[in-house]
Parts: C-alpha cells; sequence; structure tokens
C-alpha cells in the first residue's frame, strides 16, 4: 500500500493532476488492464480507474507503478457516490466495460447501466461527455439501450459483434473480454451521448 500511495488518487488533487486536460474515468477498473493501456496510448488524457474493492484496486495501483505513468491514478469508491468523488460536468468520458448483469428482474437496480445511476453520471459528465459501454450479456446490453435512452443519451456505433466491427480497430480488451470471447461470445458495444 506505501509504495502505491501516490498512485491512489485523493480527490482533492485530481484538478492538479488533471492540468487541463480531458478526463475519462473507467467504473469498475478490476486490475487496471484496460485503464493502463488507455493512459498508455494517450497521454492528452487523464485516466481514473474507479474500483470498489480495494485490494483489486491496489493491484491496479501497482501496474501504474510500475508503467511509472504520470496521467493515470486509481480511486476507491461505489459507483452509486460518483458524484461525490467527482466535480459536476468534470468527466468527459465513463467506460462501463463488463459490469455484472445481475440477470434477475428483481437485481435490475444494481445494474450500473440503470437509470438512478445514469442520472449519477450525468451529475459529472461534461455537457458533451459520453458513455462506452461493452459486454458480452446480450440481455443487459438490450435493458442498458432501454435505460440509455429513457435517460436522454443519444447512441451511436451500437454493435452486437465488436470484435467483427469497424470500432475493433483500436478496442482495448480487458481480461473479462478475452475470456468471454475465448468462450464464443460475441461482445456488444455502445456508446451514449449528451448533447
Amino acid at each position: 500500500m506505501e509504495a502505491c500511495s501516490e498512485y491512489i488518487l485523493d480527490a482533492g488533487e485530481l484538478q492538479e493532476l488533471r492540468s487541463g486536460r480531458a478526463l475519462y474515468l473507467e467504473i469498475g477498473c478490476g486490475k487496471g488492464r484496460f485503464l493502463l493501456e488507455n493512459a498508455k496510448r494517450d497521454g492528452e488524457v487523464f485516466f481514473v480507474g474507479m474500483e470498489r474493492v480495494f485490494d483489486v484496486a491496489l493491484l491496479a495501483a501497482e501496474k501504474i507503478r510500475d508503467a511509472q505513468l504520470s496521467n493515470v491514478r486509481v480511486t476507491v469508491g461505489n459507483a452509486a457516490t460518483v458524484s461525490e468523488l467527482f466535480v459536476a460536468g468534470s468527466v468527459d468520458r465513463i467506460y462501463l466495460n463488463f459490469s455484472d448483469p445481475w440477470p434477475k428482474d428483481r437485481h435490475a437496480k444494481r445494474r450500473l447501466t440503470y437509470r438512478t445511476f445514469l442520472e449519477e453520471y450525468k451529475k459529472i459528465l461534461s455537457p458533451k461527455g459520453e458513455i462506452f459501454f461493452k459486454t458480452d450479456n446480450r440481455p443487459l446490453f438490450d435493458f442498458s439501450l432501454g435505460e440509455f435512452e429513457a435517460c436522454g443519451f443519444k447512441l451511436r456505433n451500437i454493435t452486437n459483434d465488436l470484435h467483427n466491427s469497424p470500432w475493433e480497430e483500436g478496442n482495448i480488451h480487458t481480461e473479462y473480454e478475452d475470456n468471454f470471447s475465448a468462450k464464443g461470445f460475441t461482445i456488444n458495444r455502445v456508446e451514449a451521448y449528451l448533447e
């Protein structure tokens, strides 16, 4: 923990670290593979990975430390309280990658694309903010498209087979993505945006 503390974000230092750059947030960053690859590819953007499990966030912080990147940090937090951690209108893009599908109808409110979560995200998104969503779970994907539209998001670049689409070029695979793809699942993807 001590060796990685500078890579675990203190909300008070975000604006200083960001230095006027665009801010992209991955909610549920896990061990940080997707987050780290994004930060390596685009030094002009400041990336934050949010993970609710401290030990998992620490693994991501270790990867960031080892890569010696200055444009990425992790924070320990919950998507339900994201508007308490980020200033209104400060986030330009949110990534939701392979979120828990909570398949039972009675658990729909726990899905990270349920409207109460989307309304929280809208508080922190910039006026032209966007959400990039990927999942192997088709019922969750279809549910999410409806939730995005119900919350006033426009949709673009929709596919039910990401790896055989134009958006695969430049796509950074997560650990889950490679695992599900190897098992024969197709990957669904959409960009939801505000106007």
